[in-house]
């Protein structure tokens, strides 16, 4: 009520000092002047008491035209916070500007380790002359010469002091790493199985739905195109692996090693039978049931049908 009043009279006050609603009167005249006529009015104000348009606009060209706020004259955490969104190529080219800023180590260390989380060389003394901006260098190279060639690339690493010659540190680098190609990852762990064994371990499934670990684990570790001993070596050592993390659950389900190998067995049977498009006659939830529990027969029946469940709404587990 009160708002509708002060508009009332805010109208009111806007006929008597010669304002209409697509232009203003002027009281000399008695004409009607466009009030799109910026030539003209630029000078003028609105109402008393009303916002100066002409000052804001003028004082927004001005601030237009000072171009790019200058880092180096805000608060160094503001400048340092506003770098850190940048990536590597990015933040070299920020160094042709504010080279002190931009060559910071902070930033250069979140860099490594925002892309490659674990390497030997951040829990050791850094050598004299050490920078995170040159070790980003040689992380990028390195990985580039490992999708090339994975041995090689794993020298590198070892050359430059980066790694060192243990196979549970390559299997961390690896695992907190999420630049080198799959498929010769998956190649150098086929043939590095000491490495696999190391990198199957930091895995923690604990409290994780079957298939969702499963997922997990082939996010990682990809499985092979094609079944095969190494799509056996995989499936065996995750289902240890799971069965270590969940000793209370497998307990109370009764199941063992071998019983949750079958059941990874079945569940990437399955998501290849819902997924494929060249299985028309996809697996019903009671054959799937029945199937697996024939295979596996301590194994409950509505453990096996929330199994199909999930695959069914979410999708395959080794994608």
């Amino acid at each position: 009520m009160g708002q509708g009043l002060w508009r009332v009279a805010r109208h009111q006050q806007l006929q008597q000092q010669g304002y209409s609603g697509q232009g203003y009167l002027t009281r000399e005249h008695g004409r009607r002047i466009p009030a799109n006529s910026a030539a003209n009015t630029s000078h003028r104000k609105q109402a008393q008491g009303g916002i100066d348009i002409y000052h804001l606009l003028k004082t927004r060209k001005s601030k237009e035209q000072e171009g790019f706020i200058n880092l180096e004259m805000l608060p160094p955490e503001l400048s340092f916070t506003i770098l850190s969104y940048l990536n590597a190529t990015d933040l070299c080219l920020a160094s042709c500007v504010w080279q002190d800023l931009a060559n910071d180590e902070l930033l250069w260390q979140g860099l490594c380790k925002s892309t490659w989380g674990h390497c030997s060389i951040y829990n050791k003394n850094p050598p004299l002359g050490f920078s995170f901006r040159k070790l980003y260098m040689q992380l990028d190279e390195g990985s580039l010469t490992f999708n090339a060639n994975p041995d090689e690339g794993v020298n590198y690493f070892m050359s430059k002091g980066i790694l060192d010659d243990s196979p549970k540190e390559i299997a961390k680098f690896i695992f907190c790493t999420r630049t080198l190609n799959w498929k010769k990852l998956r190649i150098y762990l086929d043939e590095r199985r000491d490495v696999l064994d190391d990198l199957v371990t930091l895995h923690n499934f604990r409290n994780q739905f079957l298939p969702n670990a499963l997922r997990e684990f082939f996010r990682h570790i990809h499985a092979p195109e094609e079944r095969g001993e190494y799509l056996e070596t995989l499936i065996t050592k995750f289902s240890h692996r799971f069965c270590a993390c969940n000793p209370d659950l497998m307990r109370e389900l009764g199941l063992s090693p071998d019983a949750v190998y079958v059941l990874c067995y079945s569940l990437i049977l399955l998501s290849i039978d819902l997924t494929s498009p060249h299985v028309k006659n996809k697996m019903s939830k009671r054959e799937f049931i029945r199937n697996t529990r024939r295979a596996a027969q301590n194994i409950s029946e509505d453990f096996v049908g929330h199994l199909y469940d999930n695959i069914y709404l979410i999708g395959h587990v080794a994608a």
